[in-house]
């Protein structure tokens, strides 16, 4: 203990002395002259020593216990300073974080009365968010192989997703007369890399290993069913290809991921930004084909394949609806000690610079508005706890609500881990052909 602090408890301890002198003083008169009135008052005086020990004690606990560590407190906070600044991956100051969390861009901020310029606005945030985007050219697809599946023909073909990258992807188009729904079908992520795109659709013309990867993980997490093959059947024209680090596109992995981010941040761009830009095209020329009815393309996809899903539909005029399953919560909700947001390298995917100071997860959402949109999250899905997901849904129905439109707005907990099963499949896609009224 310094100087100071000895000098402050001494004078704490000396005021201590004389408040407990004074009071052993007064408060054996004060029992004398109360006693002395008789009626209920007359007991005090038999209990004399007792009363004067009573008080005499609090008077020290109050002293000593409650008002010397305030003041030592006090003293000692100038000179007080962080010996942890981390705790569980987290800041020490997260307290502080949260409470200056408070989307200040989101519609329900009652910032804005204009539901359009705050659209106009919030999308501007978030594509600058996406930082440089890679140089567009033609798509100049070609198909290199065709597989007829019956009621639909998957083609496998090469297009330039961007000036810097050119992506192998499955085409599936229904046979018969269109114009045919769309579906951009995007892949999740579940820290698997070897495959992307094969996730969601039926490989063919693949080494045995790729495809005995690719029926495990449908079995494993999407109810023994291709999605996008489910929807091909349906009568939808769907696409898809890898996100970069994914299946034909891979090469970092899983402990690459935040290392391939930060070299790309080095060059202006970021990892989570170039998928989102990817998947504006994938949109465009998904869009573009010949047979689809463009004012029905709808996204899809299961876990950072739904975060995909409602970005791309909040950003792109080529979606018009969106099925969203297993990735919707709130900033403040996933930075908490032991979330896996805060501990894994896969946020690198997900993650913009600076933009979810202003906007929360819903709020980007919600620029799709009024869209047709689905968002289905599991009771027992670990990585999202339900009151996070619950106060996100109600901030997205208050958007849409906002606009005479949450009946467009489908919000569903099922009593289900982190996946995409038959039954779940079955109900959304049933709600999207009522949404473009097949």
């Amino acid at each position: 203990m310094d100087n100071t602090k000895r000098s402050h408890l001494r004078k704490i301890l000396l005021s201590a002395g004389s408040i407990l002198t004074l009071g052993s003083a007064a408060c054996p008169r004060a029992i004398d002259i109360c006693g002395s009135r008789g009626g209920r008052w007359a007991g005090l005086r038999r209990h004399r020593k007792l009363l004067v020990f009573t008080f005499t004690v609090a008077l020290l606990w109050w002293v000593t216990i409650v008002m010397a560590p305030q003041v030592v407190h006090a003293q000692d906070s100038k000179t007080e300073y962080q010996h942890v600044g981390v705790e569980q991956y987290l800041p020490v100051f997260l307290g502080q974080l949260n409470a200056r969390l408070t989307h200040p861009l989101s519609w329900t901020s009652g910032q804005y009365t204009d539901f359009n310029i705050w659209k106009q606005k919030a999308h501007a945030k978030v594509r600058e968010s996406l930082l440089l985007p890679p140089p567009p050219v033609p798509f100049d697809p070609v198909v290199i192989a065709v597989e007829d599946r019956g009621s639909y023909v998957a083609q496998k073909l090469v297009l330039n997703i961007s000036g810097d990258s050119r992506v192998l992807g499955y085409l599936l188009v229904p046979k018969g007369k269109g114009p045919f729904p769309g579906a951009l079908l995007l892949h999740d992520h579940g820290g698997k890399f070897d495959i992307g795109k094969e996730k969601v659709v039926k490989p063919f013309g693949e080494s045995a290993e790729r495809i005995g990867s690719s029926r495990k993980w449908v079995n494993e997490n999407y109810g023994g069913r291709y999605f996008g093959d489910a929807l091909a059947r349906r009568g939808y024209l769907c696409f898809v290809t890898d996100a970069l680090n994914w299946g034909d596109r891979g090469g970092a992995e899983h402990n690459g991921q935040a290392q391939l981010n930060t070299n790309l941040m080095h060059f202006g761009m970021s990892l989570a930004g170039l998928i989102a830009h990817e998947d504006l095209r994938a949109a465009k020329f998904l869009a573009a084909q010949p047979s689809v009815d463009t004012l029905r393309i709808a996204a899809v996809g299961l876990s950072m394949g739904s975060f995909r899903t409602w970005q791309v539909a909040a950003l792109s005029n080529h979606i018009t609806a969106g099925l969203a399953i297993c990735w919707m919560t709130t900033i403040s909700g996933q930075m908490v000690p032991g979330n896996n947001k805060t501990r894994s390298v896969s946020a690198a995917t997900m993650i913009h610079p600076g933009l979810f100071w202003h906007l929360d997860y819903p709020d980007i959402a919600s620029i799709a508005c009024p869209k047709p949109m689905l968002f289905y999250n599991g009771l027992r899905d670990a990585l999202f706890p339900v009151p996070t997901v619950e106060a996100a849904y109600a901030k997205m129905h208050a958007v849409w609500q906002s606009q005479d439109a949450d009946d467009r707005l489908k919000t569903k907990l099922w009593d289900v881990p982190h996946e995409f099963n038959c039954e779940m499949q079955d109900e959304a896609f049933e709600w999207l052909d009522l949404q473009f009224q097949r």
